[in-house]
């Protein structure tokens, strides 16, 4: 009977052992956002949206610099990793500084820093003023060879000065 349980003892701890192998295993294989979520792991209600391993380590969205110019420029189409399609409407709206001659460049890129598109939004109204000024752009862009990149929204700067330049980085997803 002792020999039993000591065999029953064994393969437990064995099992258990086993267990926490491939847990560990599992979880040193989520090195970012996505793949945490794609782990199953809890995922926050928050913005930019978290996810914590079962290990304890924290993931948090990258929305690029969506936060440190709300007060700048907002962009309501697209999101921040949206999924996107050629032609892409972008709309939103930007302070009258934000414009030249009430224009502004915006430029597309792939994961490997290639320019993939470029167009013009263009002010929807008054654009001479401190205020908001809503923007459209259509964006017409091959689809890359990567499944993520990047959109930048750029300050117009007919000056050149590096002073005066600034920028909105909003990534994307392309299908």
């Amino acid at each position: 009977m002792k020999k039993i349980f000591i065999i029953i003892i064994a393969l437990a701890i064995l099992v258990w052992l086993i267990f926490s192998l491939t847990r560990k295993q599992e979880q040193s294989f989520v090195n970012n956002f996505f793949e945490c979520i794609n782990a199953g792991n809890l995922l926050m209600e928050s913005y930019p949206r978290q996810c914590r391993t079962k290990d304890g380590r924290l993931f948090v969205e990258n929305i690029g610099n969506e936060l440190k110019k709300l007060d700048l420029i907002k962009i309501s189409n697209p999101r921040p990793n949206q999924v996107i399609t050629s032609p892409l409407a972008i709309e939103g709206q930007a302070r009258g500084y934000w414009f030249f001659e009430a224009d502004f460049p915006v430029r597309l890129f792939d994961a490997n820093d290639q320019e993939i598109g470029l167009a013009i939004a263009q002010a929807q109204g008054d654009w001479m003023t401190e205020d908001f000024v809503p923007f459209k752009a259509e964006l017409t862009f091959d689809q890359p060879g990567t499944d993520r990149g990047y959109l930048i929204l750029e300050k117009d700067n007919p000056s050149g000065l590096p002073e005066n330049a600034d920028q909105l980085i909003v990534p994307v997803f392309f299908r």
